[in-house]
């Protein structure tokens, strides 16, 4: 399974391939099983090589499966893992009320979209697994949590068909869209409200899409403090992925790395009655199938 880290260790960044329990430091095994080194630094890099990174990745694996070596894999649990994605080119596209229930519990039957309903999140927003989440005190006590499944572009595209969608995906992972529910109302558009620094948790892993047979059936559970807030299903989507791409890609140049938040299920907290906002201390915790568990707490 292609689940790629972009991570740390002894304070040395590497870009790895999640083996087994193990990581594999690719630039390291490159460089040990073919003597060169042509990887990128960065896994932004390594996405816009597309097909020929996935087969020299595979290639490695091959090797590794075959002979054997202890000296590029890593424990898991030693090393740091960061944003797959840690500086986007540009802001984070993102899909708003995307499942039915979600946007009933934001406003009604009258909030379901005919159409779909885009903002973006800075690229300063990113941050990665189990880094502090800042609650921003100052200017919210209505911090909120929402867990998305996300798209990866793989390669550069502009008015791409739904039929032909698919093509231009180069893998998945997990994003906390963390929303400051008092800016998004106040300000009338959710650019403020949605890009506060720390407020795009993404990870752990970005999984390659020839891991994930059918991105639309992958339980999404969202926890607070271990207890269960979201547990919806990609299957409820109201715009699949090929139709948030394609809508996209009309008048907007997608490129290699770019990112997508696809939406997420019901049981934010704003929908609680009373609302249920995260406080300092919260341990908030997504989990997708088939992609891994992202976890991040609240700065206390």
């Amino acid at each position: 399974m292609m689940k790629f880290v972009s991570a740390t260790i002894h304070n040395e960044p590497f870009i790895g391939l999640l083996y087994e329990d193990k990581v594999i430091d690719l630039h390291k095994a490159e460089k040990d099983i073919f003597e060169i080194i042509s990887f990128p630094t960065t896994l932004f890099e390594c996405v816009a090589l597309g097909d020929k990174f996935i087969q020299d990745v595979q290639q490695i694996v091959d090797k590794i499966n075959v002979d054997g070596s202890e000296g590029y894999l890593y424990p898991l649990q030693d090393i740091k893992l960061n944003a797959p994605i840690a500086k986007p080119s540009k802001n984070i596209f993102c899909v708003g009320k995307n499942y039915r229930e979600h946007a009933i519990e934001m406003g009604g039957v009258e909030d379901i979209p005919k159409h779909v309903m885009l903002f973006s999140k800075a690229p300063t927003t990113v941050i990665g697994h189990e880094e502090e989440i800042d609650p921003h005190l100052h200017i919210t006590s209505e911090l909120d949590y929402e867990g998305e499944l996300a798209i990866v572009i793989g390669k550069k595209g502009k008015k791409i068909n739904e039929e032909e969608a698919m093509e231009y995906v180069f893998g998945y992972t997990i994003i906390n869209d963390v929303t400051a529910r008092n800016l998004q109302s106040k300000h009338k558009q959710f650019l403020l409200g949605k890009s506060l620094d720390t407020s795009c948790p993404m990870g752990p892993f970005l999984v390659h899409k020839s891991a994930i047979k059918n991105p639309y059936n992958l339980s999404i559970k969202t926890k607070v403090n271990d207890q269960l807030r979201q547990n919806g299903n990609t299957k409820d989507m109201i715009f699949t992925i090929e139709h948030i791409i394609s809508t996209i890609s009309q008048g907007t140049t997608l490129e290699p790395g770019d990112i997508i938040a696809t939406g997420t299920p019901s049981g934010v907290g704003k929908g609680f009655n009373p609302p249920k906002f995260l406080k300092p201390g919260d341990i908030v915790e997504i989990e997708i199938e088939e992609i891994g568990l992202l976890k991040n707490k609240i700065m206390s």
